[in-house]
């Protein structure tokens, strides 16, 4: 009815069979495929369309809470990928773009039983379906991404995603910038001939090498020092490059893949980044909400994470309060994704009568709840370095002095920890 109410004339299949039989005796301006069919799926029939049909558009429509099927859709051709409840609004620009524009297919059939294995990208919110539509879009290509987002929100696993979905022969190569020191890094990427330096006994492949064939992963880009930077703008732009202390010059066939979680518009303005490096990094980007923009997927994180603490811990898992998943869903959550593992983990192992009440967590109270006796909900005026040293303590508290998980939740490198917590132990001027 809504589509007749759009001035449309709609065909109604209830079967992937009386799909295919209209199909074949009917000319169609678009097809609107619900994934989960009484005889089948979506993705079986939208391979069929794409084969007979290149050119119609194939909108596909599921309330399945997996966020791999809509990067497997996209691959497949699929023109886009609405999820239920269907939003009228959302629909109809779709389908107006589908029916005005020639549909583009650069999809390659999917290695299902090769990808069962990988972490999934967890979440059923707009924002990680439409960030799995892009993924889809792009992992095909060799274009190299550049995935944004605060520290602990899944920059790897989203690059491990693109490799996967690629199909490329060769394996995923993870360096990250910021915890190899400058003079080692240059090795670690380009490789090293014997006696090019002190300690160089043996010839030795750098990353570039190893990914050959395959994607190569270099978190937190913007750590990388300005004489490295113009050494990778080299590799990116002529593909080739020589070990450190070598003459030979190897010729680079992998795909590069970048993340950071600092803003590189602003690095660039500051003279901290090569305004030319970014622009060849910037050909595609994919920005990873924080946690506390998409809460409506905290569920299911809980659910899979705890699957994968029991894997690790191995204990048996205990089933989440009421009210301790309202405070997981409630709290901004700093470090992210990798906070609230930490956080889930440390409450499976202090939990008894196998059950994670909201105590357990150690999750700091709202806000609201921090302001003094006798000041409502508004907290007293205090200078910036103040907050930040008050945010700091609460980290350490909350990580119980482990320095190494602060600077995950923090951003922030180790030394600026140190820094940090040397302010905290000088007596108020």
């Amino acid at each position: 009815m809504h589509m007749e109410d759009m001035h449309h004339r709609p065909t109604v299949a209830l079967t992937l069979g009386d799909a295919r039989v209209a199909l074949a005796n009917h000319k169609f301006a678009a097809v609107l495929l619900d994934q989960q069919m009484p005889d089948g799926y979506g993705l079986e029939l939208l391979g069929e369309i794409r084969s007979r049909a290149p050119d119609l558009p194939v909108i596909m429509i599921t309330g399945i809470h997996d966020a791999a099927l809509p990067i497997e859709a996209i691959k497949q051709g699929a023109y886009d990928f609405l999820r239920k409840p269907i939003d009228e609004a959302e629909l109809g620009r779709t389908l107006a773009t589908a029916l005005g524009h020639d549909h583009h297919s650069g999809g390659r059939e999917v290695l299902a039983e090769e990808r069962r294995h990988f972490p999934r990208i967890i979440g059923n919110s707009q924002a990680i379906i439409e960030l799995c539509k892009m993924l889809g879009y792009v992992a095909p290509t060799d274009s190299s991404v550049l995935i944004t987002g605060e520290t602990g929100t899944g920059k790897e696993l989203v690059a491990r995603a693109i490799h996967q979905y690629s199909d490329r022969s060769g394996p995923f190569v993870a360096v990250n910038c910021s915890a190899i020191v400058d003079t080692l890094l240059e090795s670690e990427l380009f490789g090293h001939e014997k006696g090019s330096f002190t300690g160089a006994d043996r010839r030795r492949q750098g990353k570039f090498e190893i990914a050959a064939g395959g994607t190569l992963f270099l978190d937190e880009i913007g750590e990388m020092s300005p004489n490295l930077q113009a050494k990778l703008l080299r590799v990116l732009e002529t593909r080739a490059f020589e070990r450190v202390g070598g003459t030979e010059t190897l010729v680079s066939s992998v795909r590069i893949i970048t993340a950071t979680h600092r803003d590189l518009k602003q690095e660039v303005r500051l003279k901290a980044f090569r305004e030319d490096l970014y622009f060849r990094l910037d050909v595609f980007t994919l920005h990873l909400p924080p946690l506390r923009e998409r809460r409506e997927d905290i569920p299911l994180l809980v659910e899979n994470l705890l699957a994968r603490i029991r894997r690790k811990v191995h204990m048996a898992v205990p089933r989440v309060s009421e009210e301790a998943l309202d405070a997981l869903c409630a709290y901004d959550w700093p470090g992210n994704i990798r906070e609230l593992d930490n956080v889930l983990t440390r409450a499976v192992i202090l939990a008894r009568d196998d059950i994670i009440t909201a105590p357990l967590l150690g999750l700091m109270p709202p806000r609201d709840e921090l302001a003094p006796p006798g000041t409502g909900a508004q907290p007293p005026m205090i200078s910036l370095e103040e907050l930040q040293q008050r945010h700091v303590r609460a980290v350490l508290a909350h990580t119980q002095g482990h320095k190494g998980r602060a600077c995950e939740i923090l951003g922030i490198s180790r030394p600026s920890l140190e820094r940090r917590i040397a302010r905290l132990a000088r007596p108020p001027a």
